[in-house]
């Protein structure tokens, strides 16, 4: 497609509908005006010509680890002011790219990497502010998704802790080359104002962890690896199951676990 074929060993499937495309961005730009934007995988640039002669963004890098698409995105946008990297996402220095300078983040993400993605997003939240993606829908939901729900999990709370989060819109296989075997889906994650939370954060991320890789069971059971102390054992919440915790829910017993130390 383009003079690029999608590998699937790097997960692409290049979208070629642009009314979707459209819509994808829009996601982005009906919520803030970015500085500073990252596009994940551009590809064949369908998203990438909807931002390139956009004069309010400062600084747009499009990063892909596929040198072919580099080569063709190179010759797309010579005398663009826009910044073409070979490099791998998970491994960016943002702070070094950017300085202090908060980014907006977007792209159709390789399926195979669209957690990982995620949990980079958490590690440099102190930065992203905005990031509008499509990734599977399934993985799409479950990051959408609030206490209660089969879907909800470890992204769900991590990331619901420090972003607002929108499920925008399902996109059909049929509209990718190659189609992929399921369904996609856009989600938005828009940063709150929570800076730190009101617990110990690394034994935050370890209760939730422990909390839903036994989801089937309750949390006193799933947090034995945690070695509660006794005067624990009447808590209530300790009856539940992971997935019944709202975010502030695990905050809470994160906060008791310390307190019971």
């Amino acid at each position: 497609m383009a003079g690029v074929r999608p590998k699937k060993k790097l997960g692409q499937h290049f979208l070629k509908d642009q009314n979707i495309a459209s819509n994808i961005v829009k996601g982005l730009f009906d919520v803030t005006n970015p500085d500073h934007v990252i596009e994940v995988g551009p590809g064949t640039g369908v998203l990438s010509d909807l931002m390139v002669d956009n004069a309010d963004i400062k600084k747009l890098v499009l990063m892909d680890l596929d040198q072919e698409s580099i080569a063709y995105l190179n010759h797309r946008y010579i005398g663009k002011e826009v910044e073409i990297l070979h490099a791998d996402f998970l491994k960016t220095d943002f702070k070094a790219m950017f300085g202090e300078t908060p980014v907006s983040i977007i792209g159709n993400f390789p399926y195979n990497i669209s957690s990982q993605i995620f949990f980079k997003v958490l590690e440099h939240r102190d930065q992203v502010d905005h990031v509008v993606g499509m990734i599977q829908k399934e993985v799409a939901e479950r990051i959408a998704s609030k206490e209660g729900n089969k879907t909800y999990g470890i992204l769900s709370v991590l990331l619901q802790a420090y972003y607002d989060i929108e499920y925008l819109f399902t996109v059909p296989p049929h509209v990718f080359d190659p189609p992929p075997k399921v369904n996609s889906g856009v989600i938005r994650l828009k940063r709150n104002k929570v800076t730190h939370l009101d617990c110990d954060e690394t034994l935050f991320k370890r209760v939730v962890k422990e909390g839903f890789q036994k989801r089937r069971k309750t949390l006193r059971n799933a947090l034995k690896g945690l070695n509660l102390p006794e005067s624990m054992n009447d808590l209530e919440v300790l009856n539940k199951r992971a997935e019944q915790l709202s975010v502030q829910d695990f905050i809470e017993l994160t906060k008791l676990i310390e307190g019971h130390d």
